[in-house]
């Protein structure tokens, strides 16, 4: 295989990385605003300052990744927006939401701000329909049909209560007392609805999707890929038992974040493994759908300036902010 061969594998690799780094990151704190309308004003706030020097930043990896596939599959982002131009839209006007209402409820007066907790609430439980949804047509080829609705639709409703539980596991690792305790209460009962919707979408996957299929349950593909169901099944059965320690109020209250994390990791190689080579499912394969090995080459200096400053701040802000959140203050 050439260098130019290589190159749409090269920007693959780089967009999955990003969407995944997206999903983790940007995840946990649509999961706490997702928990907003069930927590005390005080909670509120330091819900809000848990995430609050983290979650715009967040998003530039949705940026970054829809911003590769622009510019390095142009033909796939064309088929992609127009087949999910709504879902999209309405993602976007749930961020802009939670944008507008983080910065609002702070400065609002105290009969306001109630309002503007709700539009938090609100666009965080847009923006992470809109992305179950997506995900969901994704997966199946952006096929039309009542069956891949209802696919889409079980993903809609799975992806926020994922978010819920890391987001949960997030509130465990970064505050203490009262809600801490709390976090752990809520992140039992985000645990049911989580493995419930992972156990039907990994049963129904097959059968919308023959690719995926064939992939795997032909041998000897599917005991070679065994080890990754079977560790997330591992890894949200120790969640759920790690939920009842004591310890996990403590020195291990770092414990359900990972492994939540851990599923998502798993969840990806998954994903990654069922679409290659396609950048959409059955219809443009990595070399249909790429830009120029030309164009691609002076992409890829940009992509190398770029996306090691992103990965530089992002490293340097969890460092500088990391530790328990406290009382929300603003200058």
């Amino acid at each position: 295989m050439t260098f130019n061969d290589t190159l749409p594998l090269i920007f693959m690799a780089l967009m999955g990385v990003s969407m995944l780094t997206y999903v983790v990151l940007d995840g946990y704190d649509l999961g706490v605003g997702l928990l907003m309308h069930r927590a005390t004003d005080d909670q509120k706030d330091v819900m809000v300052a848990s995430i609050g020097p983290f979650w715009d930043a967040n998003e530039t990896w949705l940026v970054l990744g829809v911003g590769i596939l622009l510019i390095a599959f142009p033909k796939a982002h064309g088929m992609v927006l127009t087949a999910l131009y709504l879902p999209v839209a309405l993602m976007l006007i749930g961020l802009v939401l939670r944008g507008v209402a983080f910065d609002f409820r702070v400065k609002a007066r105290d009969t306001h701000k109630h309002a503007w907790n709700r539009v938090f609430f609100a666009g965080s439980g847009l923006a992470s329909v809109s992305q179950g949804w997506m995900l969901g047509h994704y997966i199946t080829g952006l096929n039309t049909g009542w069956q891949y609705d209802l696919f889409a639709a079980a993903i809609a409703l799975a992806l926020p209560a994922a978010y819920v539980l890391l987001g949960a596991g997030w509130l465990i690792m970064k505050t203490d007392g009262e809600l801490q305790a709390q976090a752990v209460k809520w992140a039992k009962l985000a645990w049911v609805p989580v493995v419930v919707g992972m156990g039907l979408i990994s049963i129904a996957t097959p059968w919308v999707s023959g690719t995926v299929r064939d992939r795997w349950f032909s041998m000897p593909a599917f005991i070679a890929l065994l080890p990754i169901p079977l560790m997330t099944v591992a890894a949200l059965g120790l969640l759920r038992v790690s939920l009842g320690w004591k310890r996990v109020l403590g020195p291990q209250c770092w414990v359900p974040f990972v492994l939540m994390v851990t599923v998502f990791f798993l969840g990806f190689f998954g994903l990654a493994y069922s679409i290659y080579p396609y950048v959409v499912m059955d219809r443009l394969t990595l070399q249909q759908a790429a830009s120029s090995p030309a164009s691609l080459k002076v992409i890829l200096v940009g992509v190398a300036l770029t996306v090691p400053m992103i990965a530089a701040y992002t490293v340097f802000a969890y460092r500088v902010f990391w530790g328990k959140a406290g009382e929300l203050k603003y200058a």
